[in-house]
């Protein structure tokens, strides 16, 4: 019964690996590498821990032959994706149709997040109501998780005149909670400001039309609420870019 068991398992595990190397491949051919590399690295390490547990030598064969061509895959597109960061050119870009869901802050930013990170700034003129600054704040906590040495986060964004206090007040407590991660948030206010990116001084910059605000309106206590995953968005698109940084 548990060999049974333990033969799903892996069954499942395997067939994971063959649906995240599928997204890879596609993603490669878009044009999409930093997406892709990310899509490789996730379904070879499945295709690994199915090695560990196989012990059918046929079926270990071409389970090795398979993972082998994709870490070959892999390492062509990290060459592609250097190549173009080194030459200034990179730019990936990521269509959110409209009612389409699976679009989270980790899903499109994640992958240029990490230890190298210590400054984030967001341009964004419309952190100003009550569920912008929810989105502001799960972005937020997104950087906490993902930049352990994450420093300063700097926000530009447009006022709300008819809620300034109150507007205020919630990017206060927001600071105010940053600091005990050791975060320092400093808060711009501009009338003029339309352009909707956010920089890493890791070099990447990524550019979306609506902002942090693509999500549509959901309802507490409605699924979604809390799963950015899983709510329905707005159209707009997303640009990555890279610039190399004097860090």
């Amino acid at each position: 019964m548990c060999a049974k068991k333990n033969e799903n398992v892996l069954e499942g595990l395997e067939q994971a690996a063959i649906q995240v190397i599928g997204r890879a491949i596609a993603f490669d051919s878009d044009g999409r590498y930093q997406t892709a590399l990310a899509s490789y690295q996730e379904g070879i390490q499945l295709f690994l821990d199915v090695i560990k547990n196989t012990n059918d030598k046929k079926k270990l064969d071409i389970l090795r032959q398979k993972t082998t061509e994709y870490i070959t895959r892999a390492e062509k597109v990290k060459e592609k994706v250097q190549e173009l960061k080194d030459s200034g050119n990179y730019h990936e870009q990521i269509h959110i149709p409209n009612d389409s869901s699976g679009f989270s802050y980790e899903s499109i930013f994640g992958k240029y997040l990490g230890k190298d990170v210590t400054k984030v700034e967001i341009d964004d003129p419309y952190i100003r109501t009550v569920h912008q600054a929810y989105n502001f704040l799960s972005f937020c906590e997104l950087l906490v998780k993902c930049c352990p040495n994450l420093r300063e986060i700097k926000l530009e964004t447009g006022v709300n005149k008819q809620d300034e206090i109150g507007q205020k007040g919630r990017l206060q407590a927001i600071g105010n909670s940053l600091r005990t991660h050791n975060v320092t948030l400093i808060v711009e206010y501009s009338d003029s400001l339309h352009d909707r990116e956010v920089r890493f001084d890791n070099g990447w910059i990524v550019k979306i039309g609506r902002g942090l605000d693509f999500f549509k309106p959901v309802n507490k206590f409605t699924i979604g609420f809390s799963n950015q995953s899983l709510r329905l968005c707005h159209e707009t698109n997303v640009d990555i870019f890279f610039h190399q940084t004097d860090k």
